[in-house]
């Protein structure tokens, strides 16, 4: 059909080809070994990956920022956007030579990232896997968030076809969007595994043998969970509408 199908196609049978036969939340995350196959898989999946900071004693962030306002959720570089990759080999370095890094994967390129409370997220997967649409990978943040990995709703060439939508995050705004975050071109996640202060964790709950899906298909039923959650009517039409062409 058209270029974009075709390029959706061609990503799920790597995610498929890559994955075949093996689910990447079964390795244990506090495993070397598992943490760094959970790693490759991402990459191997086509999500860019760039080393993060990671819990300090203290609940403190391992950066050297006094007071972190996102402690080891955050790059180690500046230049996370270009630095995020999904070579092997450099990947492979960096998990070994930072052992106790934790990794964010760079949006808008390859994926999004729908991220939403964790009881909304939840009921939202119940009803999304009870009517049969297609959900990709999932990850769960022990911080009270779930994140739906998806299709990125693309980067056009011409800056001219770009446009805000107001679901979108970037890291820095985050805690302006309690509800239905969108991560797209600019902003980033922690991948699994991933470490935070407290003992808490970053982990799949649906694994990357899952397809990414399109994110249209799965906003009505997330904006509809989020908007119980804080206890207002959802609107659709506003919601939606920056998101077509």
């Amino acid at each position: 059909m058209s270029a974009e199908s075709g390029g959706r196609t061609g990503l799920q049978g790597k995610l498929s080809q890559w994955l075949r036969g093996r689910r990447p939340n079964e390795a244990a995350a506090g495993d070397e070994g598992g943490r760094e196959a959970l790693l490759l898989a991402a990459a191997g999946a086509g999500l860019p990956l760039a080393p993060a900071a990671h819990p300090a004693p203290g609940y403190r962030c391992s950066c050297d920022r006094v007071g972190c306002p996102t402690p080891a959720r955050h790059p180690v570089s500046f230049a996370w956007q270009t630095q995020s990759t999904t070579d092997r080999a450099q990947i492979e370095r960096w998990a070994r030579h930072q052992p106790q890094a934790n990794f964010i994967t760079a949006t808008g390129m390859v994926h999004d990232v729908l991220d939403v409370p964790l009881e909304a997220g939840r009921e939202a997967l119940e009803r999304l896997l009870g009517s049969g649409i297609e959900v990709g990978p999932v990850a769960e943040s022990d911080d009270g968030r779930l994140l739906f990995f998806t299709l990125t709703r693309g980067t056009p060439a011409d800056e001219d076809e770009w446009w805000p939508c107001e679901l979108d995050c970037h890291p820095e705004t985050a805690d302006e969007h309690p509800g239905l975050r969108w991560h797209c071109r600019g902003s980033y996640v922690l991948v699994p595994p991933a470490r935070l202060p407290g003992d808490q964790s970053v982990h799949w709950v649906r694994g990357l043998e899952h397809p990414l899906p399109d994110p249209l298909s799965l906003l009505e039923v997330l904006t509809d969970a989020c908007a119980r959650y804080v206890g207002e009517e959802p609107d659709h039409a506003s919601a939606a509408w920056p998101l077509r062409r």
